[in-house]
């Protein structure tokens, strides 16, 4: 016991040391995180954590297999009819527990809805697909080396997966080529066209491509991946009113929630695609996931409600933070990328090149050493990640904790400081994070505290321990102001 307590102390105290480090003297500026509120902390760990509800849909009736779940099974409804709210959609699929099955399970769906009424023998993969090249922005999980493997046919010309990439404007490699993506599409007849990126400034061109394939006979499946811009929809892009099918995500990045995933569609019964929407309830389960981790769908459902009341305001002020620090880095003197006529950027993230002064990999070091925490990115002229030129920053995370426009002046100061100069202001970064410590777009700190509190204490046993635990609680929280 004596082995396991010492153990369990010191990666408790290095736990405590790293929340300390991230939440209050850093700024965490990776465009793919965010921290959740202390309500959906608290509902991550209640009891739902480490049970099940597996269920499916079974001649006409939802079957669950497991007792117990009366709670769980309200949660998830109204977690659905939430996200169906966000998007204004009919369908929404809450079993993935990422983005990147989210995707797994459409690319899954697609292929088994493009061979319906075909015997096993028959059975084929996607024929051909469109995306946005890795190297140009494209997201990981969309590529054949990712998500997209085993799903996509093979190019008898090529020998390689059967996958075009859009084109990319040779004024502005961040924007899509509009003209020549709508000339290639007779040509390429995609069976799926998959929009979205992690390296995202400005909206992709759906409407368009929805526009020219409509009155196809056999028209692609239009899917937006919107894992990094999922908390900006409506205010940045709009892809159902655009025409898109299917919207995947991650839940954790600009959308404020747990790691989760999210597959929505508007496809309802009379639907043209609606055996495909049956194909992804069956690949989300029993085809993909067995758990589906009930604690983070509890927290879930809150971030959703939060989303939902503070949707306009939180999304207006990422993007007005956005264009504020990457205008205040370009001020400084370093190299921002995108179009300065349309402030650099239209989403939550920024983008620098810093060639000038080492590689993105060594510069991002340099920079978490000074408490301002980001990532290396390939720009599109890179040949690859192993020597990037650029850093990608993300407002999002900063901007729950308050920040506002000109609070992002001091902060692009401190860039410049270390990327330009080379020099140490860790200190002063962090007292100058210590000024935002209140959670916005949440429930007030009082109102938040208690019922944190009573949330956290209801996990653990009654009688003397848990008189102790709440003892200890407060105690540290006063000691802590």
């Amino acid at each position: 016991m004596s082995d396991l307590s010492e153990k369990i102390r010191a990666l408790a105290e290095k736990t405590v040391a790293n929340n300390v480090w991230r939440q209050r003297r850093c700024f965490n500026l990776i465009p793919s995180e965010s921290t959740p509120s202390l309500i959906v902390k608290m509902c991550e760990i209640s009891d739902p954590a480490g049970r099940y509800a597996e269920h499916r849909t079974m001649k006409g009736k939802e079957i669950y297999f497991y007792q117990g779940i009366n709670f769980i099974r309200d949660v998830e409804e109204a977690a659905r009819e939430a996200m169906a709210t966000y998007f204004g959609c009919s369908e929404v699929e809450l079993r993935p527990i990422s983005g990147q099955m989210s995707n797994e399970i459409v690319f899954k769906a697609v292929t088994k809805f493009l061979n319906r009424g075909k015997n096993s023998t028959g059975q084929m993969r996607m024929r051909r697909v469109m995306n946005n090249d890795l190297t140009k922005g494209g997201h990981l999980s969309s590529q054949p080396m990712g998500a997209l493997y085993n799903y996509v046919e093979i190019d008898g010309d090529t020998g390689k997966e059967a996958v075009t990439n859009f084109p990319i404007r040779s004024d502005n490699p961040y924007r899509l080529d509009v003209d020549k993506l709508i000339a290639m599409l007779p040509d390429v007849r995609p069976d799926l066209v998959i929009f979205g990126k992690s390296m995202f400034l400005y909206p992709e061109p759906v409407k368009q491509v929805a526009d020219h394939v409509r009155e196809w006979d056999h028209r692609p499946v239009i899917m937006y991946d919107m894992a990094h811009v999922l908390g900006l929809y409506g205010a940045f892009q709009e892809p159902f009113q655009d025409g898109a099918d299917v919207v995947t995500g991650s839940t954790h990045k600009t959308f404020f929630g747990p790691q989760r995933g999210v597959v929505a569609g508007v496809m309802p019964k009379g639907h043209p695609l609606r055996k495909l929407w049956l194909e992804i309830k069956s690949r989300a389960f029993p085809g993909s996931t067995s758990n589906h981790h009930l604690g983070t769908l509890l927290g879930l459902l809150v971030a959703a409600y939060e989303m939902n009341t503070f949707k306009s305001e939180y999304q207006e002020q990422v993007r007005r933070n956005a264009k504020a620090f990457a205008a205040a880095l370009a001020a400084g003197g370093l190299q921002v990328e995108g179009d300065p006529a349309d402030g650099y950027t239209e989403t939550h993230q920024v983008l620098l090149r810093v060639s000038e002064y080492g590689t993105g990999e060594e510069l991002a070091e340099r920079l978490e050493k000074n408490n301002l925490v980001c990532n290396y990115q390939a720009l599109p002229d890179d040949e690859s990640f192993l020597n990037s030129s650029g850093l990608r920053l993300g407002v999002q995370e900063m901007t729950r904790f308050g920040m506002i426009e000109r609070d992002f002046e001091p902060l692009a100061d401190f860039f410049a400081a270390v990327i330009r100069k080379n020099e140490e202001v860790g200190d002063e970064v962090a007292g100058y994070r210590a000024g935002f410590g209140e959670m916005k777009f949440c429930l007030p700190q009082d109102e938040a505290a208690d019922l944190g509190a009573r949330l956290l204490t209801s996990v653990f046993p009654r009688g003397e321990y848990a008189g102790r635990f709440a003892e200890n609680l407060l105690s540290i929280a006063k000691n802590q102001g």
